[in-house]
């Protein structure tokens, strides 16, 4: 874990500053219907999109092929707001000493990108893409690490849905749906159970603990780190990906059951973004106040306006 410790951590106060002037494209802002903005094409398998407010730039990780094979044949790309492709295969596996296979999931933490990748979660240098560590998972039973999320206690939490995919694109129960915390210390399983549902997305959520955005179940669902099981916020189509937390508190999480991206307020569910095929797991442009919708099947990353997100 000695690639965590060398990352850094934003201070809370660095932190909580660059959440207020991200928030701006937020608030007060009118009611609007959501627009497609831009379309970008040439991934392979996009899965999850990242926005690094920094540089201004989303990463995009592409899985090529099977999500379960340990193929090195996955890449990550830069793409920029306006959905031009800065960097098809910024990082890509058996290029420059890095280790892809299928990636997915993504967090920011200091200068370091992590990305889960089958069983093991990697570390990479946010502006260079040079590899910086790896945590091998596989050892404590990780089948299919899918997202990862920041905690605010610095920590890295990692959802497990415990599933294989076969050659023919089928996935079948392979391990218990877990959440891996990984620190400074070491990783250790902190949730565990059929409860969990074949979790997939996850997010801090600023009001306490995590949402996860169960593939198997209908519910997208609130964990506090301590509690046995997680507590279901909202019941929806199901299918769930990915969950992200808007700066109004609002909370964005895509559905492969009905092709949209929905909108979590007040406790409950309403379609926001219609008509996403597989919309996988989502990344929140907090500048302009836009969600990137990485297209699974489709090979395509999408970008629209958040209605009374957009400035």
């Amino acid at each position: 874990m000695a690639g965590l410790s060398r990352s850094g951590v934003l201070p809370a106060g660095v932190l909580f500053l660059s959440l207020v002037l991200a928030s701006g494209a937020f608030a007060q802002a009118p009611r609007d219907a959501p627009r497609r903005v831009a379309s970008a094409a040439g991934f392979s398998t996009p899965e999850s999109v990242r926005y690094d407010l920094e540089q201004d730039v989303y990463f995009v990780t592409s899985i090529v092929g099977n999500p379960s094979a340990k193929d090195g044949a996955g890449f990550v790309s830069r793409l920029r707001p306006d959905g031009t492709v800065e960097s098809l295969r910024w990082i890509e596996g058996g290029r420059g000493g890095a280790t892809l296979n299928a990636p997915k999931g993504m967090a920011l933490s200091g200068d370091t990108l992590w990305v889960a990748d089958v069983d093991a979660v990697r570390a990479f240098h946010r502006r260079t893409g040079a590899p910086l560590a790896t945590v091998e998972l596989g050892a404590l039973g990780a089948a299919f690490l899918n997202d990862v999320a920041r905690g605010p206690d610095g920590a890295l939490y990692v959802t497990d849905t415990g599933i294989a995919i076969d050659a023919q694109g089928a996935a079948k129960p392979v391990a218990p749906g877990r959440v891996f915390r990984l620190d400074g210390a070491g990783a250790r399983v902190v949730l565990q159970g059929d409860a969990l549902a074949m979790p997939n997305g996850i997010a801090a959520d600023p009001a306490g603990g995590f949402l996860l955005a169960p593939a198997g179940g209908p519910a997208v669902q609130r964990w506090t780190p301590g509690e046995a099981a997680p507590r279901a916020v909202a019941e929806g189509p199901g299918s769930w990906d990915g969950v992200e937390v808007l700066p109004d508190g609002r909370v964005l999480v895509s559905s492969w059951a009905d092709g949209a991206v929905h909108e979590l307020r007040d406790g409950s569910l309403r379609p926001l973004v219609q008509g996403v095929k597989s919309p996988a797991d989502l990344g929140v442009d907090t500048r302009r106040g836009r969600v990137a919708v990485p297209l699974f099947t489709e090979d395509r990353v999408e970008i629209w306006t958040i209605p009374g997100g957009s400035r």
